[in-house]
């Protein structure tokens, strides 16, 4: 297990981070297909796979989840108030089939980002909005969620950018604790999604954040 303390130097990356989505460019990034093993229950057996570094998610924040609500995963629905939580998480990569035409771009239009530092992920961008940075137990690196896919709306699942096919296969789908380090921008979210409400993922998307925050309706108006 590895335990690094967040210093004032990785705050200050991530703060950079949650300002690195242009509006120029954007690219929609549609996945169809969510890939992995199977496993069952909050505290998945895969998180032991040596491939990857990960913690086992602990006793009290398993117990925690068991009184939450669940999403059709049967995995717990979480508050903004909770940022220490269990996560389904599944993996892709820019070379499957479904994101061959987009290549190594995200939902913003920047660079898939696979670094010792930081790293990309997708989600549900009325639950996770982008530009959220977060902290999967025992891995060092920060991941930044810069991508959505259509499997991923209406779930609280997480898909983890892996540069390729192997990597993408060994991490496979794994139950994870992970910390909110910073929570992202639902302006920027809306923004980027109300160009794109002709895709139904998106549209929903975009609905859900306005149901949360009525003052974007504005923006999702444009």
């Amino acid at each position: 297990m590895i335990h690094r303390i967040l210093s004032f130097t990785a705050l200050t990356f991530s703060a950079a981070l949650l300002s690195n989505c242009a509006d120029s460019g954007v690219t929609v990034v549609s996945k169809t297909a969510i890939h992995g093993n199977a496993t069952g229950g909050l505290a998945s057996r895969s998180t032991q796979n040596n491939a990857f570094p990960i913690a086992a998610p602990s006793p009290q924040v398993i117990a925690q989840a068991a009184s939450k609500p669940k999403d059709r995963h049967q995995m717990p629905v979480y508050s903004f108030t909770d940022r220490t939580r269990v996560v389904r998480t599944t993996a892709y990569t820019s070379t499957e089939s479904d994101h061959l035409i987009y290549g190594a771009k995200n939902a913003t239009g920047t660079q898939l980002r696979y670094t010792d530092r930081v790293r990309s992920a997708a989600a549900d961008w009325s639950i996770y909005p982008v530009g959220t940075v977060f902290r999967i137990k025992g891995m060092s690196q920060l991941y930044v969620v810069d991508d959505y896919g259509s499997a991923l709306t209406g779930t609280g699942t997480i898909d983890i950018y892996q540069p390729t096919r192997n990597l993408m296969n060994l991490w496979g789908r794994r139950n994870v604790e992970l910390t909110i380090v910073q929570w992202g921008s639902f302006t920027r979210s809306a923004e980027i999604l109300s160009q794109r409400t002709k895709y139904r993922h998106c549209s929903q998307m975009l609905a859900n954040i306005v149901r949360q925050r009525p003052d974007l309706g504005r923006v999702a108006a444009r």
